[in-house]
């Protein structure tokens, strides 16, 4: 019997990348796509995760499970505390789509630059980045950087803006890193832009964060 993966978005940009990378990566698994872009702007509103937002959170790993679902991988790294906090008593697997990321960017590395475009991402991605550095006992010194007004540009429609502010702040950030992690699934796509590959590893979150998801199917 195959297995069934459900894919939880906050935005509809992940929506089509990470469909489309599941059906190269996990052949034969089926896939269930849950949306609800509310989720980050309410996140981004308060300022951090709210106590409705986890709710409704909890409310969709119950519906994914109902609709056949032996695991779920959150896509979103603003909201990935909460799946923290709910896979200890979830009857299936919950995923955070940036862990895999964060236990290879430690190590890679000491010197570990975070990008973002939210605060509501980058944030979370550097506490989980100092939390698996403390489990795996590493020392690191993390950079954190928010690319102002790359985030509205997307909203906005505008890809070109939001791909040519965020690959300026990376190439800054590729000269004083070890490694360099891109918080949100949504960026990834600025690697493609750049004229030459990185000189250091560039990590992003969504093959990783499959993978690791298929080898959960896998068991």
């Amino acid at each position: 019997m195959s297995k069934t993966l459900a894919l939880l978005h906050t935005t509809p940009v992940t929506v089509g990348a990470m469909s489309e990378l599941a059906a190269r990566e996990l052949p034969g698994v089926r896939v269930i796509n849950l949306l609800d872009d509310s989720l980050l702007k309410d996140v981004i509103a308060a300022g951090g995760v709210t106590a409705a937002v986890e709710a409704r959170m909890r409310a969709y790993f119950e519906q994914a499970r109902v609709a056949g679902a032996d695991a779920v991988l959150c896509c979103c790294s603003s909201v990935g505390d909460v799946v923290d906090r709910a896979r200890a008593e979830a009857p299936i697997p919950l995923l955070r789509i940036d862990e895999p990321m964060a236990v290879e960017a430690v190590q890679s590395g000491r010197r570990i630059g975070v990008i973002a475009t939210v605060r509501t991402t980058l944030e979370p991605t550097v506490g989980l980045i100092r939390r698996k550095a403390q489990e795996l006992g590493r020392a690191v010194d993390v950079e954190p950087v928010l690319v102002q007004g790359a985030f509205a540009a997307l909203s906005a429609g505008d890809g070109a803006a939001h791909d040519r502010l965020v690959k300026e702040a990376l190439i800054a950030l590729l000269k004083r890193s070890d490694v360099v992690v891109l918080a949100q699934a949504s960026i990834a796509r600025v690697l493609a832009a750049l004229e030459q590959p990185p000189a250091i590893p560039v990590l992003t979150s969504p093959l990783s964060g499959l993978k690791a998801a298929g080898a959960i199917l896998a068991e």
